[in-house]
């Protein structure tokens, strides 16, 4: 860290222009953001003097970017902003300077092949519906499956009704009635978690992981890189996550929980 620099990080809810407004960003950056930026400056001018801003977020396509841009410009006036998506902060995080092959697997997956500078071929994820292989809610949607079709032992299936209080119509309730059925099916990672040493857990893990290296990152063709990963399903399963790459034949580098500290990083390097 360059002398005088100081990490100073804050917490607010999610951002994403695809599903929020501008003046719904605008609201959640007042109430949020700028009453902890205060009271970390102590100076409740201070969002005025912020130079620069880089932003990295699901959503920020070139086409939805400005909703994004004018939720910051009314709260940061002079500040000189960059309004990038999450993938090229995945990248930037993981490979730095380099080139690479940067991942996400979280509730969704994503992935690029990335030069160094910027990202050069990206394989579409297309959701949890037509694609998003590997990711969290597509982990939930094959173990509920083989749940209630009876291809999981008897013991893993009583703990989870057990723990869970749910049966088969409040599930399909959830899955095919409620709102954001993607995160209750990624919601189920902890009990994959807890469960992963049983042998059909294991199995359906390392297929899932393995589905994600051939339909995602054999397009790119770079079996010689390093395909590195950041987001909890990544963090969490890198163990099965490396079974499957090698039986890919690809292997894995970095793996990170949160690309924060890396964005940091590379653009006081850059």
């Amino acid at each position: 860290m360059e002398e005088g620099l100081t990490d100073v990080t804050f917490r607010t809810r999610g951002i994403n222009p695809v599903m929020q407004s501008e003046a719904e960003i605008t609201a959640t950056l007042i109430s949020e953001l700028l009453p902890q930026l205060a009271a970390a400056t102590m100076d409740k001018s201070r969002a005025t003097d912020i130079g620069e801003i880089h932003f990295y977020g699901a959503g920020c396509t070139p086409m939805r970017r400005y909703v994004v841009e004018g939720a910051l410009r009314s709260c940061f006036p002079n500040a000189n902003l960059s309004i990038e998506s999450d993938l090229l902060g995945a990248a930037r995080a993981l490979c730095g300077a380099n080139e690479g092959i940067a991942c996400i697997l979280g509730t969704g997956s994503n992935s690029c092949y990335y030069d160094g500078v910027q990202i050069v071929q990206n394989t579409p994820s297309l959701g949890y519906i037509l694609g998003d292989e590997g990711g969290g809610a597509m982990l939930g949607r094959r173990f509920l499956g083989d749940l209630l079709k009876g291809l999981l032992p008897d013991p893993v299936r009583m703990n989870f009704f057990e723990e869970y209080k749910l049966q088969m119509d409040a599930i399909i309730d959830r899955v095919y009635r409620q709102p954001m059925p993607n995160r209750f099916l990624a919601s189920l990672a902890p009990f994959l978690v807890a469960n992963r040493n049983v042998t059909e857990i294991h199995d359906l893990l390392v297929d899932s992981f393995r589905s994600f290296f051939a339909r995602n990152i054999s397009n790119y063709g770079r079996p010689e890189l390093p395909v590195h990963f950041v987001g909890s399903i990544a963090y969490h399963f890198g163990v099965e996550l490396v079974e499957a790459a090698r039986e890919e034949g690809f292997w894995v580098g970095r793996i990170e929980c949160a690309p924060l500290q890396g964005i940091a990083d590379y653009h006081r390097e850059n």
